[in-house]
């Protein structure tokens, strides 16, 4: 752990905590948005981890999960570093909105450049100001369109140390997942510093079991990592090799006849898509054992459309 870090040329020693403003750039009306960064060090070594919300700037619980741990302090570690970044879409966040005012999604914006796009410059900034710093972190989503996550992380499973953070962080369910091309998740991998995502609820609804899910699962690595004395209860986690969504093969009105969260088996009717005429009335069925982990809030929907989202069983307790 070194003696000093330094973001955008504000150095933090140990037994300090800064609140840094990075300026990103300005709105249309010239007023200056910054992105601040909060970093929390101990005076006792130890690892560096990040804690990130808000690339997509409607997910809200992720927001909200750091929000109250700097609110009440438990994100200041006992030893090491940890850098958090709240609302890293600062932009997505004011207008409600999951991309930049361009259409561009940040999470596929990675590693990003400093004379590209907006997201491309804010994704290098992170690159370049963040990551090299870490050792590993945690990045907060939620489902997006409508869609329910039940709190889960997802991670890479080629990857032990991926696999064994997951455990320590130990949500109701790990899934395996590769990260897309061009996420944070992927851009930060192939500089060796592996970040998990985790998934909870749903865009612009806090969502309370996946704000405690979030603030436990983060205790519970950071005691694990020897960055916190106190400890927090374990649920039981269940690893699950892959997950796929069920999509719609019909188009109207739909309805779930599942919960986020809940154990299905093979040939199981999960819902059902109806014409709005009263005509037909057809059965969406399992086609294996699984857990439930996104669910599809909208009931007008398209030939096509994803609608329940299930971990297929088989992984370990």
């Amino acid at each position: 752990m070194p003696d000093v870090i330094a973001i955008n040329e504000v150095t933090v020693r140990k037994g300090e905590n800064k609140e840094i403003n990075l300026n990103i750039a300005r709105l249309p009306t010239q007023t200056v948005i910054d992105l601040p960064i909060f970093v929390y060090r101990a005076a006792e070594d130890g690892p560096t981890i990040s804690v990130t919300a808000g690339l997509h700037g409607d997910e809200i619980n992720g927001i909200e999960t750091i929000r109250r741990m700097i609110y009440n302090q438990s994100i200041i570690p006992h030893a090491g570093t940890v850098i958090a970044i709240p609302v890293v879409n600062v932009y997505g966040f004011i207008h409600t909105s999951r991309k930049f005012p361009d259409g561009k999604d940040l999470n596929r914006s990675f590693p990003g450049s400093s004379s590209g796009s907006l997201a491309g410059r804010i994704a290098h900034v992170l690159m370049n100001e963040v990551v090299p710093h870490i050792d590993c972190g945690i990045d907060f989503h939620t489902g997006g369109a409508s869609k329910e996550n039940y709190p889960h992380l997802r991670c890479n499973f080629d990857f032990p140390r991926s696999l064994e953070l997951a455990r320590a962080f130990a949500p109701p369910f790990v899934v395996n997942s590769k990260a897309p091309d061009h996420s944070f998740r992927k851009a930060a991998a192939l500089q060796g510093k592996p970040i998990l995502t985790f998934e909870g609820g749903e865009s612009l609804r806090l969502h309370d079991f996946s704000i405690r899910q979030g603030i436990d699962g983060i205790l519970r690595l950071m005691k694990h990592l020897g960055m916190k004395n106190s400890r927090v209860a374990n649920g039981e986690t269940r690893v699950l090799p892959g997950s796929r969504w069920r999509r719609a093969q019909y188009s109207g009105l739909f309805r779930a006849s599942v919960r986020i969260g809940e154990q299905i088996r093979r040939n199981q009717v999960l819902g059902y898509i109806a014409d709005p005429f009263g005509e037909t009335d057809y059965k969406i069925k399992a086609q294996s054992d699984g857990y439930v982990i996104g669910l599809n809030n909208m009931c007008v929907v398209n030939k096509g459309e994803a609608l329940i989202h299930i971990a297929a069983e088989g992984g370990e307790k």
